[in-house]
């Protein structure tokens, strides 16, 4: 609720408590009791109205909250003098509005962090000479040098050196992680004892550490909205409190009876709850290297049905390696790779990254090229010496020629649809992927499967490892989002798991996307709803289980609300209770409503 439309909420609390404090100096220190009933009076009807105008705009919208409830205790007990009872209602009302923004404001601390330690400056390397330059400068190709205690500047790879990397703020891993030739860095680790040499994969604007600065913008820019979990109860729990306030007012023939049973029925604890326990949750999932972008996400994990996986990069762990080399042809192994490797050298898919690793470890020098486009979920094409060279699946680059399958991830080669051979790749399971399954379905999971672009057999070969029954293979992008929408009503909510380019539109098709960010691509990042910071599969399943403990003590805390409020409700009907006492008695249920959605926030492992 927005009390006063121009006033933030912190401001809005700070002016009632300044009026509260003008009403007690009145009545108790200058003895004007008439001046401050007045002045608590004009306030609290002005505050009503205006409640009461937002609750018309929210009823308009077709949502149903417990505002009414916060309405009639206010007017209620202003009818029947008790004004600092209205007051305290007033307080706790503006207040618990003022922490769902703080709690809204809370969600993403551990993410602006990042901002206090951004890449600023890298050392480029050229012709034997080193020059300082800013960080956006890094052009793809460059090579820098990254000096002890310094930042990563951009995405890229090491080329010299080893030395241990400090990736706390990114992934959550407390220890440093030792990397040597061809190992990738990500910007914004820390470099340890050893000066390392590197080679920039990505510019600055699609690096990682810039990419989550850019999930800290969008975020500021759009609040994180929390859903009130007790509005799906305003209506029965409205019903009942008015129903008791009447039914006492009315056996004892008093309307004080009625205030005195609405004051304990406000809504505060109800309100607050379920804020407090989503900014748990999502602070207990940052603390495990899963960044939730919003809270409504956790609700919707926690009710997952199916979880749908990508292949290469997500349940294999995408560092390939060139298996067999087959020239078609003149052409030798060496003058393929050397073909295949320089028209995927700008490329950042895990086989191109991988091929080109490979050439330069065999001394291949890349040749220039030009043109180069990528194909989603196809391969590359681009011109080199006046051939137009297409690197890629087999019915990208050769069409109309039927070649035997391979049981590895190939990529197929042709110069001016002239077909040259092709190249396979071995690619290793994760070790926690077929334990992440069974985790999975352990906590609710009914079906799980896997949309990859990669051929049937290979897919299959992987599926069956990690005990994935349904597999869709050789899909495209728009193939992959068909699959999710054709999926049963019973099968939904439905999460969807990948780290690629051609993975970014099926992340934002599904209720959840989940990107694996550690190594994925900055558009899937900034498609899905929860990232994952650390290269780890297992992280899946934490994410799940985050959710649903969060949601569950979520649901408890509220429910604690409503009981606590009916009891009250109940022993205030017989009279036993004030209003100005119930009035505080709100202040404890408060207080246990929040410190039970705190438990959100820990966990037996953390």
């Amino acid at each position: 609720m927005i009390f006063m439309s121009k006033l933030s909420h912190k401001q809005s609390l700070i002016i009632i408590l300044a009026i509260a404090l003008v009403a007690i100096i009145l009545q108790f220190v200058l003895g004007h009791a008439l001046w401050a009933q007045i002045l608590v009076t004009l306030v609290g009807a002005y505050l009503a109205c205006v409640m009461f105008l937002e609750m018309i705009h929210t009823l308009k919208s077709g949502k149903y909250g417990v505002d009414l409830l916060a309405i009639l205790a206010v007017v209620s007990t202003l009818s029947v003098s008790e004004y600092w009872a209205a007051m305290v209602i007033l307080v706790m009302l503006i207040g618990g509005d003022a922490l769902e923004d703080y709690a809204a404001k809370k969600a993403n601390t551990e993410l602006k962090a990042l901002l206090d330690n951004s890449p600023q400056l890298a050392h480029r390397l050229l012709a034997g000479k080193t020059e300082d330059i800013d960080v956006e400068q890094v052009q793809i190709g460059d090579q820098l040098l990254v000096k002890p205690g310094e930042l990563v500047p951009v995405d890229g790879f090491i080329i010299k050196g080893t030395s241990n990397f400090d990736e706390s703020s990114l992934t959550g891993e407390s220890l440093p992680q030792e990397k040597g030739f061809n190992d990738n860095l990500m910007s914004g680790a820390v470099n340890g004892e050893n000066a390392i040499t590197m080679q920039a994969s990505q510019i600055a604007a699609n690096s990682k550490y810039q990419q989550l600065i850019k999930l800290v913008k969008k975020a500021e820019e759009t609040p994180a909205h929390f859903v009130r979990m007790a509005d799906r109860y305003a209506v029965p729990f409205t019903i009942i409190a008015v129903g008791i306030a009447f039914a006492a007012a009315l056996i004892a023939r008093s309307p004080q009876r009625f205030a005195e049973v609405l004051v304990v029925a406000s809504p505060c604890p109800l309100i607050l709850a379920a804020p407090v326990a989503l900014v748990s949750g999502m602070s207990r999932a940052s603390r495990n290297g899963i960044v939730v972008k919003t809270g409504d996400m956790l609700e919707k994990m926690s009710t997952a049905k199916t979880v749908a996986f990508d292949k290469t990069g997500t349940i294999t762990n995408g560092h390939l390696t060139v298996a067999a080399i087959q020239p078609q042809g003149d052409i030798s192994q060496k003058e393929l790779l050397q073909l295949a490797a320089s028209v995927e050298q700008e490329s950042t898919h895990v086989l191109a990254r991988s091929l080109v690793a490979y050439a330069k470890k065999q001394g291949i020098e890349l040749q220039t090229v030009n043109n180069s486009k990528e194909i989603t979920a196809n391969g590359v094409q681009a011109q080199l010496a006046n051939h137009l060279i297409k690197v890629g699946k087999k019915k990208f680059v050769v069409q109309d020629l039927k070649l035997p399958g391979s049981e590895n991830t190939a990529i197929y080669v042709s110069s001016d649809d002239h077909y040259l051979g092709y190249i396979t790749f071995s690619d290793h399971l994760r070790p926690e992927a077929a334990h992440t399954m069974t985790v999975l379905q352990k906590y609710g999971i009914t079906k799980l499967m896997m949309l990859s672009g990669d051929q049937k057999a290979t897919a299959e070969q992987v599926a069956t490892k990690v005990g994935i029954t349904d597999v869709r293979a050789e899909l495209l992008p728009k193939d992959k989002i068909t699959a999710l929408k054709a999926l049963a009503p019973e099968n939904k909510p439905v999460i969807m798991v990948g780290d690629g380019v051609n993975d970014a539109p099926s992340l934002a098709t599904a209720d959840v996307g989940i990107a694996m960010g550690a190594h994925g691509s900055s558009a899937a990042s900034e498609s899905a709803d929860v990232v994952i910071l650390k290269d780890d599969l297992a992280k899946v399943a934490k994410a799940v289980i985050i959710s649903q403990d969060t949601i569950r003590i979520a649901k408890q805390s509220v429910l604690i609300g409503i009981v606590i409020c009916t009891i009250l409700m109940v022993i205030a009907s017989f009279g036993i209770i004030p209003a100005f006492v119930g009035a505080m008695f709100q202040e404890v249920i408060d207080t246990v409503s929040i410190l039970w959605a705190l438990k959100a926030r820990y966990s037996k492992e953390n």
